[in-house]
């Protein structure tokens, strides 16, 4: 069992327990069934950023607070240096470092995102969330995957999408791909 899924499910066990919030409710937050919900609590299966956003949304804490297990305290500016973000591996395809973990109540949610190649990988995840996103391609190449369009994006590349149609993506070539993801309600 992976150690970073296992804290975070630790993680949101405490919260509901804290805010005495029935397994149901807090599956019904992000769609799922009870039961995959209570394996993520396990850590038995992972959830996605998106997910751990609409938890931290609905019920007023950090995403950070639920993936790093630091409140956020900075409030004129928070500087991050190059490399050193706070950082989650949510698979072993996918690392999340983010650019404002450290700023209390921030609007958006800033991340560099690196995703490793999968040759053999034909199904794209796709995810939901509220609002908009922007991503940047800093390195790499990715497919992106936007309510039914397939859009390949190299470095360089941006896109500005609603992020509540369906949406994922897949490092294209041998090399990871690297992006800043904005994402904002």
């Amino acid at each position: 069992m992976d150690e970073q899924l296992k804290q975070i499910g630790e993680r949101l066990r405490g919260l509901r327990d804290v805010l005495d919030i029935p397994v149901s409710e807090m599956a019904e937050t992000i769609g799922i069934s009870s039961e995959k919900y209570e394996k993520i609590e396990a850590g038995e299966l992972d959830i996605t950023i998106s997910n751990l956003m609409k938890i931290a949304h609905k019920y007023g804490v950090s995403a950070e607070e639920l993936m790093f297990a630091e409140a956020p305290h900075m409030k004129s500016y928070f500087v991050v240096r190059k490399g050193q973000g706070m950082s989650v591996e949510r698979t072993k395809a996918y690392k999340y470092q983010s650019l404002v973990s450290g700023f209390v109540n921030h609007k958006a949610d800033v991340f560099i995102v690196t995703v490793e190649p999968k040759p053999e990988a034909h199904t794209i995840y796709k995810n939901t969330h509220k609002g908009q996103e922007f991503n940047l391609v800093l390195e790499g190449k990715m497919e992106l995957y936007i309510g039914g369009k397939t859009i390949i994006l190299e470095e360089g590349d941006s896109i500005y999408f609603d992020s509540t149609k369906p949406h994922g993506m897949l490092a294209v070539g041998d090399k990871p791909v690297r992006f800043l993801a904005f994402t904002v309600e």
